[in-house]
């Protein structure tokens, strides 16, 4: 439980980097909430990994790179499933706030991503 737990505070620190990631680049640059999301959302990802790594299930015993790899695999699968649920929704709700669709996105790929990386990734 108390995995589940800082899991949660992670996501949540993750979450709000991606979102201030999100909307800098919103008030920033050109990019649309589309686009833009591709460039939070793969930032927001290495976050995740390295407070989870120390945070919430410790390093494994395959080292960094090959654990790197796995998370990125897990977190590339999370986050396609996180930007299809945003990007469906952005189109589906044109009206729709982009930092809704993201608090959305990120609570349907969270539990996805917690079984990926607790069995695939940091299971020693």
């Amino acid at each position: 439980m108390k995995r589940l737990l800082r899991f949660g505070l992670v996501g949540g620190v993750g979450f709000l980097a991606d979102a201030a990631i999100l909307q800098s680049l919103l008030a920033t640059t050109l990019l649309d909430p589309i686009s833009a999301r591709l460039v939070s959302i793969g930032l927001a990802l290495f976050v995740t990994w390295l407070l989870n790594r120390y945070l919430t299930f410790a390093p494994s015993s395959r080292g960094a790179v090959v654990e790197g790899a796995r998370y990125g695999g897990v977190g590339i699968a999370s986050s396609a499933l996180n930007y299809a649920v945003y990007a469906a929704l952005i189109l589906a709700v044109p009206s729709m706030v982009p930092l809704a669709a993201l608090a959305i996105a990120s609570v349907v790929a969270m539990g996805f991503s917690f079984l990926g990386y607790s069995r695939l990734v940091f299971d020693r």
